[in-house]
Order: C-alpha cells, then structure tokens, then sequence
C-alpha cells in the first residue's frame, strides 16, 4: 500500500467516515455504484504527484462550512472516473 493511499484512510478515519461506504450515479436511468475505496484505489493507480493532489484535495474538502465537503469531493471524483469510463466507451 502506498503511503498516499494510507495516508487518505487514515484521513477518512480521523473523520470516521467508512471507506466502504457506497455512492449511486445515475447516469442516463443506469444506477452505478462507486466506493469510496474504489475510488481511491483508482486514483492511487495513477501518478505520485496526482496522488498528492486527490490527497491534498481531501484535506481541503473538510474547510466545507457545511460539514459536506469530503461526500461532494467524493461526489466529484466518482463522476470523474464514470465520465472518464463512459467517454472511452462512445464509439464514434
């Protein structure tokens, strides 16, 4: 395990939030269902200095003033990854 991805468990532990817990996407009447530990598992594949900025990004969500920043940075990144999927899927 990456030291960037224990570092971002650790961060969700701190703020007791269950990396297995599971966010729905609607994408055209199509339910898909990402974890949080899916999600990122999946940005951790990606480079070291792209890991930093998702984990620095996760720190930052918690300056939400209304307690919701890291399920909409989560929010976020699950639609990246779907739209990042879909789009290489269209044929053209």
């Amino acid at each position: 395990m990456s030291k960037t991805r224990e570092k971002c468990i650790d961060f969700l532990e701190k703020y007791n939030i269950n990396i297995d817990s599971e966010i729905d996407f609607d994408v055209n009447g199509e339910v898909h269902t990402l974890s949080l530990r899916y999600i990122t598992d999946t940005f951790m594949m990606a480079s070291e200095e792209s890991q930093l900025v998702f984990l620095s990004a996760l720190e930052k969500s918690t300056d939400s003033k209304d307690g919701m920043g890291i399920e909409r940075f989560f929010e976020g990144m699950g639609q990246l990854l779907l739209l990042t999927h879909l789009s290489k899927n269209i044929e053209v």
